[in-house]
């Protein structure tokens, strides 16, 4: 239900100007206990947008007061559409939002099979298509085998798979993900990810989707928003997000770089893959099928080693990249460095003040990135 004052005064609403129609917008205050939120969340109203940030820092309640399950002061916009507007005295009830929410916990229907889940869903949905899209979940999630399955006999990824497959199946305009894989291992974290990855390519459907964890939203995200103490401090590309010096007080160690490439060759006697980056080459864990597949990988800063000399082959480093140095930036710790580097992307590595004045690094310098440790992010 829409509520505003001005309606029910007869006249028009006092917004100044409409929504933006490619935005998600949320302005909210609101404080409870030791929880003072005051974010301003402004991002893409496509793709996938994920906020990070610590235990506590109020990441749920923004997700709530976007889904309308929480009532703060302030206001929210989603792709041209006014869901609150206190000055206008607009409030738009969470049922009329078209929001889809997936809980931590799948909270499925236990006494169904998975296929009766997702039919309760659909039977409750406006979906133009509603069998190509169900067909299009089904296979973007994997859940064909587990269709005949009861609900009460699945793993913990199975089961958020199939939550996420109701929450899609029921229409919603947005998709709201709160922590879907903290109760799972690291192992089906990695399994989950690329299904949520798929699941928004297939579906087009935009997401937000909240954790604590960056090496887990790394696979999925297309804007990353940090978030402490009830504040969004930074919103941007997961590239560009991973390189700003001033966020390492939030990132600490994940700063470094977030580069994407082709795989364009596979060495399975040794378990690698070659992807190609900017120019230039990175082997990492891969198996002969992923040739021709698009990859991005997360460099740490701390596993960034720079030299002024070129490689000799005599190293156990895989991984040497050619830079330059753009700039050096203060580090979170009074005897390190933050060196941004250019090499076709931005990257910083992690490096004492003493090697700093030992290589003589200084803007412009080139130099051999060496990479001792390459992570999948997607």
């Amino acid at each position: 239900m829409v509520t505003t004052a001005a309606a029910r005064a007869g006249g028009a609403s006092s917004t100044a100007q409409p929504p933006p129609e490619g935005r998600l917008c949320g302005r909210f205050r609101l404080s409870r206990g030791a929880l003072d939120l005051d974010a301003e969340l402004d991002v893409p109203a496509q793709g996938v947008t994920a906020v990070i940030g610590p235990s506590g820092c109020g990441k749920t309640t923004l997700l709530r007061c976007l889904a309308g399950l929480e009532r703060a002061a302030g206001a929210a916009a989603f792709a041209g559409t006014t869901w609150q507007d206190d000055a206008a005295g607009v409030f738009v009830a969470a049922y009329r939002r078209g929001v889809g929410v997936v809980f931590q916990d799948a909270r499925l229907f236990t006494h169904l099979s998975v296929r009766g889940n997702l039919r309760y869903a659909l039977r409750r949905s406006a979906l133009p298509d509603p069998g190509r899209t169900w067909d299009t979940v089904v296979q973007a999630l994997a859940l064909a085998p587990l269709l005949d399955r009861s609900a009460a006999r699945l793993s913990g990824g199975e089961g958020q798979r199939v939550a996420m497959a109701r929450a899609v199946l029921s229409g919603p305009r947005l998709l709201l993900l709160d922590e879907p894989m903290a109760a799972l291992d690291v192992h089906r974290r990695r399994e989950l990810g690329p299904f949520v990855w798929g699941l928004s390519r297939d579906i087009r459907l935009p997401m937000v989707y909240v954790s604590h964890a960056l090496d887990e939203v790394l696979q999925v995200a297309d804007t990353l928003a940090v978030m402490d103490g009830g504040r969004i401090v930074a919103a941007g590309t997961p590239a560009d997000i991973c390189t700003r010096p001033p966020l390492a007080r939030y990132l600490g160690e994940e700063l470094g770089g977030v580069l994407e490439g082709r795989v364009t060759a596979a060495d399975p006697a040794f378990g690698l893959v070659e992807v190609q980056i900017n120019g230039q080459r990175l082997l990492v864990p891969g198996g002969a099928a992923d040739v021709g597949r698009r990859l991005r990988v997360h460099l740490r800063s701390r596993d960034i080693t720079l030299a002024t000399a070129a490689p000799d082959g005599r190293s156990s480093a895989l991984n040497v990249l050619r830079a330059a140095v753009a700039a050096v930036h203060d580090a979170d710790e009074a005897h390190a460095v933050l060196v941004e580097l250019d090499c076709g992307a931005r990257l910083l590595a992690r490096i004492t003040r003493r090697s700093l004045a030992a290589l003589s690094l200084r803007p412009g310098a080139e130099v051999y990135a060496y990479v001792k440790a390459v992570v999948l992010a997607g």
